[in-house]
């Protein structure tokens, strides 16, 4: 797919919403149990951190809006982990395997290098094993396993800690 990266605006507040939100109604990709709203989404974009990554891949022959990724500090409390930051990654359901993912993973390693990053650390649900393939693929390691850690619909879910030196 021939794909075009760049960081998000406020007015891909709507695509993301619709990317997001069929994920998070499926129950099996996220531990979110609750949808965006477009304007909620905007105002998180208009107030992401300066040293975030947040990036939209974009499909070429439509300009539609097939996945994004954010990456923000671990933490803001202490200058401690200001080398890490916090991942997450979205693709459209329509659009997955494809490439969408690894355009993304590169321009966000690229990113965060230049923001002065040296480790991305996330979760990913232990049920997810596609989400957790695809991770492994671009070097990220398992670090253990956060059990019952989310528990949506009543049902516990494991998550499985990943991260990556830069």
């Amino acid at each position: 797919m021939d794909l075009l990266v760049r960081e998000v605006r406020p007015d891909d507040a709507e695509a993301i919403v619709c990317i997001i939100n069929p994920i998070i109604e499926a129950k099996v990709y996220s531990a979110f149990d609750t949808t965006f709203t477009v304007e909620g989404e905007r105002e998180y974009i208009l107030n992401f951190p300066q040293r975030g990554v947040f990036h939209v891949a974009i499909r070429r022959h439509d300009q539609q809006v097939v996945g994004f990724q954010s990456m923000e500090p671990f933490a803001t409390y202490t200058h401690a982990f200001d080398h890490v930051g916090v991942l997450g990654t979205y693709v459209d359901l329509a659009c997955r395997r494809r490439g969408i993912g690894r355009s993304l993973f590169e321009a966000t390693f690229e990113a965060a290098r230049r923001k002065g990053y040296e480790k991305i650390f996330t979760f990913v649900r232990a049920d997810n094993v596609a989400a957790l393939v695809t991770y492994l693929k671009h070097d990220f390691h398992i670090v253990g396993t956060a059990q019952r850690q989310a528990k949506v619909n009543g049902t516990y879910v494991d998550e499985i800690i990943i991260e990556k030196f830069l």
